[in-house]
C-alpha cells in the first residue's frame, strides 16, 4: 500500500469527535500537531481542498502517516494539543518564543517556610510558585508588603523540631530588630508561622480582601480585650493594606478571578498578553510572541496562548476576556467580548501591553538586522493592503492649488518604505484649465507613466492616490490608457477618515490607526502634500514678481529677481531712491520703475 492510499485510508477511519491529530513524516517524525472539533472534517479538508499558502502545500506532500487521539471536550483538545507541541517540537506548529527568564515568588516546602523570590523555579521539590513577574518591580512590591505586615525568617537554617528543641539554634540580628520572631529558638510555634504563611499565600494570589478581612476581625478582639497596642499595630497593618490595594486596583473590586487576553499580530508573528486580575488588581501580567508557522490566524493563536498559560500560571479562572470570537468552545469557562466598561478597560490595558511588546521587539529587530525589519514591515503592507508582492516600490500622487491659481502636482517615491527624495518630481499641470482635481490627477498619471514606458523604466509595486473614490478612478483611467491596469497595484486614501479605497470596491478599508502600514501611507501622503505645496508656493512667488514687477516695460524676470534680492519686496522696490535703484539697474531702467510707481499713486 502506498502511502497515500495508507492516509486516504486512515482519514477515512477517523472518527467526528473533538481530537488532537499528528501529521508525521516518512522517518516518523511529528511535523504537525493540530486540534480538532471534528477529526474526520478537520483532518481530510488538508487532503480534498486547495489551499493558498505554499506551506501548507509543502507539509501535505511530506505527510506518510496520521495518528490520533479523541478527547471529551475541546477544552481537552486544546490543552493536549498545547503539550503535544511543547513535546515535539514540530516543524509547521507555532513556535513559542518567549527568550526571557522571569522572576517567581517562591514559598518554599520546609519547616517555618521561607518566602523570596528567584529565577528558575523547581517544581519537584514540593514548594509553591507563583509567577512569573514580567515586572520586576511589581514582585518587589508584593515581597516589600509581606515583609512589612509579617516578620518572617531569612535563613536558611534547617528548623525540624529536633534541633529546635536541643537548642542547636540562637536568635540573629533580625530577631532583635523585629523583622523574625525568632522560631528558631522556639519563640514561635509553627503553627502560628503557618497562619501568617496562609496570610502571605492569599496577598500573592491577590486576595488582599480576605486578609484585611482577618486582620480586621483580630484589631476589634485586641481593642475589645483592652490590647490597644496590639490593635494599633494592625491598624497601621490595614492602612499599608489599603495604600496598596489603592495603587494596584484599576477597576472595580468587584471583578474577581478573571483572566484577559488580548493579540494583535502581523505576518510573522502573533504577540499575546495575559492579566490575571483579582478583586480589580492585576496580580500577574505576561506577554509572549508566537512565531507563525502556516500562516495561523488570531483565533487560532490566542486559543493556543490560553491553554499554554493556564498550565503555566495554575489558573483556575472561570471567566476569560478576550478581543474576538473563539472558534473553540471552552467547556467551563464563561467567554466575555466586552464593549465598554470596566472589563473593556481591562481589554484595552492587556491590548496596550501586547502593542508595548511588539513595538520593543521591532527596535530592537530593526537595530540588530533592519534587512529583515523591513521585509516583515513590507509583507505586512503587503497583506494588509491585498498586494501580490511586497510593495518595495511606492509612488504617491497629490495635488495643489490654492482657489484655482497655479494647479501643480507632486509625486514622491519611497523605496523599502523609507523616502528616496531624489526621485520625487514636479508636475506643472499643461492640459486642465481651473480646479479640476480629478482631470489634474488623470494628467499626471498619464504623464508620469508613459514615461517610465517610453524610457523602461522599473514600474511600482503600489500607487498611492492622495484623495478618494474620485481622484481613484481618474488614476485609474490613465492606466488604462497606458496598458497598466491590473499590473500595478493602486489604492486612494481619503484625509478624513483614512479611508482606504481600492479600484472597484465602494466599501474602504479602514486600518488599524497604529498600524505601520497606515503609518507608511500617510507617511507617503504627507510628503507628497509637503512637497506638492512647497513648488506651488515658489510657482506663486514667481507669479506675484511677474505680475507686479514684470508688468513694467523693460523689466524682465531676471531683472525684478535682482530688484527682489537688493530691497528684499515689491514695497522695497517702490520706496527705494533713485540712486539706490540705478545702482542696480542703471539710469534708465531706474527711471522706468520711478515713473510706473509714480503713475500709481
Amino acid at each position: 500500500m502506498s502511502d497515500k492510499e495508507h492516509i486516504n485510508a486512515v482519514v477515512r477511519s477517523l472518527p467526528g469527535n473533538p481530537g488532537v491529530y499528528r501529521f508525521l513524516d516518512k522517518n516518523n517524525k511529528v511535523i504537525y500537531v493540530g486540534k480538532a472539533k471534528n477529526l474526520k472534517k478537520r483532518v481530510s479538508s488538508y487532503f480534498t481542498k486547495e489551499h493558498e499558502s505554499g506551506k501548507i502545500r509543502v507539509m501535505v506532500k511530506k505527510i506518510a502517516d496520521i495518528s490520533f487521539v479523541v478527547v471529551n471536550t475541546e477544552l481537552d483538545a486544546l490543552l493536549l494539543e498545547n503539550n503535544l507541541i511543547k513535546k515535539y517540537q514540530p516543524r509547521y506548529n507555532v513556535m513559542l518564543k518567549d527568550d526571557k527568564s522571569f522572576p517567581w515568588i517562591c514559598i518554599k516546602k520546609e519547616p517555618f517556610p521561607r518566602v523570596f523570590s528567584l529565577r528558575n523555579p523547581n517544581r519537584r521539590d514540593g514548594s509553591e510558585y507563583y509567577g512569573p513577574y514580567a515586572s520586576v518591580k511589581m514582585m518587589n512590591t508584593v515581597l516589600d508588603l509581606v515583609r512589612q505586615l509579617y516578620p518572617l525568617r531569612t535563613c536558611n537554617l534547617k528548623l525540624s523540631k529536633k534541633n529546635i528543641e536541643n537548642g542547636k539554634f540562637k536568635v540573629c540580628l533580625e530577631y532583635h530588630i523585629g523583622n523574625c520572631k525568632g522560631p528558631c529558638e522556639g519563640h514561635q510555634t509553627e503553627e502560628d508561622y503557618k497562619e501568617t504563611i496562609d496570610a502571605i499565600r492569599q496577598i500573592i494570589k491577590g486576595n488582599i480582601n480576605t486578609v484585611a478581612r482577618k486582620l480586621k476581625e483580630l484589631m476589634m478582639e485586641n481593642a475589645e480585650n483592652y490590647e490597644f497596642e496590639r490593635a494599633q499595630t494592625i491598624k497601621e497593618k490595614l492602612e499599608l493594606l489599603e495604600r496598596f490595594q489603592s495603587k494596584s486596583t484599576i477597576v472595580n473590586p468587584k471583578i474577581h478571578n478573571v483572566d484577559v487576553y488580548s493579540i494583535i499580530s502581523d505576518v510573522e508573528s502573533g504577540y499575546v498578553n495575559y492579566l490575571k486580575v483579582v478583586n480589580g488588581a492585576v496580580v500577574q501580567a505576561h506577554t509572549i510572541e508566537m512565531k507563525k508557522r502556516l500562516d495561523e490566524n488570531e483565533p487560532d493563536l490566542l486559543a493556543m496562548a490560553i491553554a499554554d498559560f493556564r498550565q503555566r500560571f495554575d489558573s483556575d479562572s472561570k471567566e476569560i476576556i478576550v478581543p474576538i470570537e473563539m472558534d473553540f468552545e471552552l467547556e467551563g469557562l464563561t467567554t466575555t467580548i466586552p464593549q465598554r466598561g470596566d472589563k473593556k478597560q481591562l481589554l484595552d490595558l492587556s491590548t496596550r501591553n501586547a502593542k508595548y511588546y511588539k513595538l520593543e521587539k521591532d527596535k530592537q529587530q530593526s537595530l540588530v538586522d533592519p534587512e529583515r525589519h523591513t521585509t516583515r514591515m513590507l509583507k505586512t503592507m503587503q497583506k494588509d493592503l491585498r498586494l501580490k508582492e511586497p510593495p518595495r516600490h511606492i509612488e504617491c500622487f497629490d495635488n495643489s492649488n490654492i482657489q484655482g491659481t497655479n494647479p501643480v502636482a507632486a509625486m514622491v517615491v519611497f523605496r523599502n518604505a523609507k523616502p528616496a527624495k531624489k526621485e520625487y518630481r514636479h508636475y506643472n499641470i499643461k492640459t486642465v484649465t481651473g480646479p479640476d482635481d480629478y482631470a489634474s490627477m488623470r494628467e499626471v498619471v498619464y504623464r508620469r507613466y508613459k514615461r517610465l514606458l517610453e524610457e523602461e523604466k522599473d514600474l511600482p509595486q503600489l500607487i498611492v492616490i492622495d484623495g478618494g473614490k474620485g481622484q481613484l478612478s481618474a488614476a485609474l483611467k490613465s492606466l488604462e490608457e497606458l496598458g497598466l491596469r491590473g499590473k500595478i497595484s493602486i489604492i486612494g486614501i481619503a484625509k478624513k477618515l483614512e479611508e482606504i479605497y481600492f479600484p472597484g470596491d465602494p466599501v474602504p478599508l479602514y486600518i488599524d490607526k497604529t498600524s505601520e502600514t497606515l503609518k507608511v501611507i500617510q507617511h507617503l501622503r504627507d510628503e507628497a502634500h509637503r512637497f506638492g505645496i512647497t513648488h506651488h508656493r515658489k510657482r506663486r512667488e514667481k507669479e506675484l514678481v511677474r505680475t507686479e514687477l514684470t508688468g513694467i516695460k523693460g523689466i524682465g524676470e531676471s531683472t525684478a529677481q535682482k530688484l527682489l534680492r537688493e530691497f528684499k519686496s515689491v514695497k522695497g522696490v517702490r520706496k527705494a531712491e533713485k540712486e539706490k535703484l540705478e545702482a542696480v539697474v542703471g539710469r534708465a531702467r531706474a527711471e522706468v520703475i520711478q515713473t510706473h510707481f509714480a503713475n500709481q499713486s
